[in-house]
């Protein structure tokens, strides 16, 4: 009887159902806008993994692991851990799909204090150094083939990195799919760059010169390498694929992130450790161990050697890679502030009123990454 009475009830009023309230339904809800196709994606993470590190690491891999051969198992893993952990993220991406990556998953799981702290200490130590030292490396390879012969000055370093994050962070600020094509365009760039070395190395063993990479010349050490030795190997190969989880801070900016997100896992840390692999065969076809341990640039040695007058095409080329990088980590580091701050699923009324300590009202969720990235 009572729900009879409510049925009639409900059909005997003319007055139409009240609105939902604000952020309810999606209406004036603020999320950020889903822009991030697959093809992106894959650049996001190729771009973030593809920086400074793969011309540099090489050395410190041979140095510690004591062999060629050693040296090349120790990249093949080391891409192999990489994608254990990107799978692994890619199960929290789609379990949990918000954005900011490890803040938000820590949040979730252990509570608000520890993703706090966990922000706190990438916001004020991990984020900033991060980033100056990729805009350190930036600066010293586009002014290494100005100033050939002696090391660049060091305020024109500074303000040419300064000049570098400024204006990547104002593109930023302005629009997401305009960072986004750089960063697609960076990446190509970096593949480019990598597929030149490629493809010197592998004419150099088409004309005979593989006598290092032979087993029983690759594999020959004075030595055998301790515990330790191996742990360090493989702590210089994980620097120069650091960034395969970066996708995950981005997530709800991912077009159907269910599909995409583990997609472009899939596609790019395979991919990396391929490029990663051939790159070093590269360098040990035409370079003997002790010529690349005593190079302060492996690249930049690799270039002299065998591009003579096109040699300058190396630095340019690094410092091509580390620009994408730039890019590529202020668009995803930002996503973490972004969500702490309560820009994203909330009504625009109360959304950023905790950030710079006022109250902040945007109309267009576009510019909420704007602000955060400011911030």
């Amino acid at each position: 009887r009572a729900g009879l009475k409510k049925t009639l009830t409900r059909k005997g009023n003319d007055e139409p159902p009240a609105p939902p309230p604000p952020g309810v339904g999606g209406r004036n809800r603020v999320t950020l806008k889903k822009e991030i196709g697959l093809l992106s994606a894959c650049t996001i993470i190729i771009g973030n993994i593809i920086g400074s590190g793969i011309f540099i690491s090489p050395k410190g891999v041979l140095e510690h692991s004591g062999s060629v051969g050693l040296a090349l198992v120790v990249w093949v893993l080391g891409g192999c851990i990489a994608g254990l952990g990107s799978m692994c993220y890619a199960e929290l991406g789609v379990t949990i799909p918000k954005s900011g990556g490890d803040y938000s998953y820590v949040t979730e799981i252990f509570g608000g204090l520890m993703g706090f702290l966990l922000l706190w200490s990438a916001v004020v130590i991990m984020y900033p150094t991060t980033l100056a030292v990729i805009a350190l490396t930036f600066s010293n390879y586009v002014l290494q083939p100005v100033f050939p012969n002696c090391v660049p000055p060091y305020m024109a370093t500074r303000m040419l990195s300064a000049t570098c994050l400024l204006l990547l962070t104002w593109v930023n600020c302005s629009s997401v799919r305009m960072a986004t094509r750089i960063q697609d365009v960076f990446t190509v760039g970096k593949l480019m760059a990598l597929g030149l070395i490629i493809v010197v190395g592998l004419v150099q063993i088409f004309n005979g010169n593989y006598e290092g990479l032979t087993p029983q010349v690759a594999f020959s050490m004075d030595r055998a390498p301790s515990v330790g030795q191996i742990a360090l190997a493989f702590l210089q190969a994980s620097f120069a694929f650091s960034g395969w989880n970066f996708l995950n801070y981005v997530t709800e900016e991912v077009v159907e992130p269910r599909r995409n997100l583990p997609r472009a896992i899939f596609i790019s840390i395979p991919l990396v450790t391929f490029v990663y692999t051939l790159t070093n065969i590269a360098y040990f076809s035409s370079m003997s161990p002790e010529e690349l341990l005593s190079s302060n640039a492996v690249a930049v040695t690799f270039g002299e050697k065998l591009l003579g007058m096109f040699s300058v095409i190396i630095p340019i080329s690094v410092a091509l890679s580390t620009f994408g990088g730039i890019n590529g980590y202020l668009f995803t580091s930002s996503s973490p502030m972004c969500v702490s701050s309560g820009c994203v699923s909330q009504e625009p009324e109360k959304a950023c009123s905790s950030t710079a300590g006022r109250n902040l009202t945007f109309t267009d969720p576009s510019r909420y990454r704007s602000h955060c990235i400011s911030y």
